[in-house]
């Protein structure tokens, strides 16, 4: 897998583009002008890996608030404006680290070059955020529809605007609800232009539906190269968007955060409660940076040579649990402390490895 090499940004300490990281994003379900609740949640977010968040900001009382959350908060934010450029001026004062704009609603083009002047002035990038559902009018009827190419040309006719004026700290996302014209209208993009990409699937929907959409049309394009910054979209709490991320990206073997956990689906010969296990185990290591590969396997026979690859495993059945590294059994132990066994092994592990490093 080749990826497209693009322009370089910088959103607040975050390098994008250029070959630099793919950088997992999420946004804050909270109202921004409650500052200890929008503080909290990016807070939690931040422990999950997430490197840039982004707040709404639908009047002046919220971005005002973007000062006092900045101050207890380390990585950077993103203010999301829509239809008034005044209130993406007045985030920008604030302190945000970046905007984000809808071509479809921010109005005329002296109402951009105004965000834009105000946005150089700072010395922070824009996000062009075209979505499916808020195209201009007239691109609808040109194209009868909100087509791939008519969701590049609403990008391009704004990337003309602001490279006319002396503009490039520029990132694009060109998001639907559905994989397909997602997938296509990213591909038709990337092949125009190198700035650097930030990939989405809108309005993906609950927790499942959204995570199949996500994985799909995310990875596809990642898969191909493409894409610079990841946001997951859900209608769940944010950190459930960081982590399908992650997941996303480990999957590709693009970026690695937080243990890999390898699990058997389960069948007649598991005789312990492995779903309760795993969901323990997860939670437990939800905030752990840790790049350790974790086995959890119900059958005590065939587990640890299925697993092989792992760095530590357990397994259990018949009252018995038995601890392994790469395949081999190292310990037995009661099945009741599976669970426990494999965190006290995963905190060894870690200690182990900080220590040669």
């Amino acid at each position: 897998m080749k990826r497209k090499e693009t322009r370089r940004i910088t959103v607040g300490d975050v390098k994008v583009g250029n070959m630099a990281p793919v950088a997992v994003q999420s946004m804050t379900n909270t109202f921004t002008q409650d500052v200890p609740a929008t503080v909290s949640q990016i807070k939690r977010l931040e422990e999950a890996g997430c490197e840039i968040i982004r707040v709404a900001v639908p009047d002046d009382e919220a971005a005002q608030a973007i000062s006092s959350i900045k101050k207890n908060i380390s990585i950077p934010l993103i203010a999301d404006i829509h239809f008034d450029y005044r209130l993406a001026i007045a985030s920008a004062r604030a302190g945000a680290d970046g905007l984000r704009f809808n071509p479809g609603n921010i109005g005329s083009e002296k109402k951009v070059k105004a965000l834009v002047d105000c946005a150089k002035e700072f010395d922070i990038p824009i996000r062009i955020g075209v979505n499916s559902g808020s195209l201009e009018k007239d691109l609808l009827k040109k194209y009868d529809g909100a087509t791939p190419e008519a969701m590049v040309e609403s990008a391009f006719r704004h990337v003309e605007l602001l490279t006319s004026l002396d503009f490039h700290q520029i990132k694009i996302s060109i998001k639907a609800s559905d994989v397909h014209r997602t997938v296509a209208a990213y591909r038709l993009l990337s092949s125009k232009t190198d700035f650097p990409l930030h990939l989405g699937v809108t309005e993906a929907g609950g927790l499942f539906p959204g995570i199949v959409k996500s994985s799909l049309g995310i990875g596809m394009l990642l898969a191909e190269g493409i894409g610079d910054t990841l946001r997951v979209s859900l209608t769940r709490d944010p950190i459930e968007e960081v982590r399908v991320g992650y997941d996303i990206l480990k999957a590709l073997d693009i970026r690695r955060r937080g243990p890999e956990i390898i699990s058997c689906p389960t069948c007649g010969r598991c005789k312990i409660n492995l779903f309760d296990i795993v969901e323990q185990v997860e939670n437990a290591l939800l905030s752990n940076p840790s790049t350790i590969k974790i086995a959890i396997m119900g059958c005590v026979v065939n587990g640890p040579g299925e697993a092989r690859e792992a760095d530590i495993g357990i397994a259990g059945g018949d009252g018995v649990g038995i601890l392994f590294k790469k395949g081999e059994v190292v310990k037995k132990f009661p099945e009741e402390r599976l669970a426990e066994v494999l965190l006290e092994e995963v905190g060894k592990y870690e200690n182990q490895k900080n220590r040669i490093l």
